[in-house]
């Protein structure tokens, strides 16, 4: 999955799965899908490009977002992010897209938006950094939950502790590349070769083997996204 956070990262990821899928990238590449839509950091633009683009159907977009509220950097107005989180939320379910949700510093007003638009049929909370309160949240609402390389750092506890109260059903794992380096690769600029690290960590974090987490979030995903697995 390539994330784009606005219209120029959101037009870059169609570009790149449309190439991957076409063969001008070469072959034998892993298959890109692109998922479109305003980060929270953002949230001051207009949102008129997405849903021009959402509208037009172009192929490989498999999700809306990453949008959700972020009170950590408070790039943007609170009330402008929240209207652009609940604008994206709609225009998900319109459209039958998996909405992925970026959360920081801001989950009392996330699950209110999301209780008051409704919570579209397959969503995400992308690279969880709450706690076990916060990832019950999430599962009483139907969310999958993901965990990126912060579950092998240090001084996640409350983030390990998370991964215990989501149900491998509601699973998924990634990188967050080129952001969030797993240890042992902490410092390093991320990629998506690494997303094994994650998922051994929520494996032992969870009190699954190593194989279930990759067996089961493989799954979560393609279920998610609607891609098919090989091999």
């Amino acid at each position: 999955m390539v994330v784009g956070t606005d219209e120029v990262t959101s037009r870059q990821a169609i570009e790149l799965a449309q190439a991957v899928a076409s063969g001008a990238m070469g072959h034998g590449l892993p298959s890109v899908s692109a998922s479109v839509g305003l980060h929270p950091h953002e949230a001051s633009s207009s949102l008129s490009w997405l849903d021009a683009l959402v509208a037009e159907g172009p192929e490989h977009v498999a999700g809306l977002g990453e949008c959700g509220l972020d009170y950590h950097y408070d790039h943007a107005p609170r009330a402008l992010q929240r209207a652009s989180f609940a604008h994206q939320i709609a225009l998900a379910t319109e459209h039958d897209l998996t909405l992925v949700i970026h959360a920081r510093d801001a989950w009392d007003d996330l699950f209110d938006v999301l209780d008051a638009e409704g919570v579209p049929k397959r969503c995400v909370l992308h690279c969880f950094t709450g706690g076990p309160a916060e990832a019950t949240r999430c599962i009483e609402r139907h969310l999958a939950v993901s965990f990126s390389g912060i579950v092998t750092f240090k001084n996640a506890r409350e983030v390990r502790e998370a991964v215990r109260e989501v149900p491998l059903e509601s699973l998924l794992v990634e990188t967050d590349s080129p952001f969030l380096a797993p240890v042992p690769h902490r410092g390093a600029q991320n990629e998506p070769s690494y997303v094994g690290f994650v998922g051994t960590a929520v494996a032992h974090a969870g009190g699954w083997s190593p194989e279930e987490v990759a067996r089961a979030t493989a799954q979560n995903a393609a279920g998610l996204f609607g891609l098919s697995l090989s091999g």
